[in-house]
């Protein structure tokens, strides 16, 4: 009997960050699909996270339901996001998401941009 291989959550969402999408989503006008998480190029260290309201589903779109929020993540962005933890941080100047990324090899001084490398797949292995 063939054993079953489960792939891993692309992204996995905190409670917190759980609770403000959700929130966000249902205070808009609009009826969204979810929030969009990509990556694009730019900032001082390489890379930017995007967050976008997605009108409409890709079919290529890696979905993340939790608690009542949607997350649709990219398909550019898949591998570059492999294993993060979506948080959200409130402290005495600014509330926001952050990304705890495995795949982060360092950050711009002001947080505004990271430098990724992208997840090896099961198995793989880099030279």
């Amino acid at each position: 009997m063939p054993s079953l291989r489960i792939a891993p959550k692309v992204m996995t969402l905190t409670d917190a960050a759980a609770a403000r999408v959700k929130s966000l989503m249902a205070s808009k006008e609009e009826a969204f699909k979810g929030l969009k998480i990509g990556i694009k190029k730019g900032g001082c260290a390489g890379m930017e996270y995007t967050m976008t309201w997605a009108e409409a589903v890709d079919p290529r779109d890696e979905i993340i339901e939790q608690d009542g929020a949607i997350v649709l993540i990219d398909p550019s962005a898949l591998m570059y996001l492999l294993g993060t933890e979506m948080d959200f941080k409130t402290d005495k100047l600014a509330s926001q998401f952050v990304f705890n990324n495995p795949n982060q090899k360092s950050a711009c001084g002001c947080g505004e941009s990271v430098n990724l490398e992208p997840a090896h797949a099961p198995g793989t292995h880099s030279h």
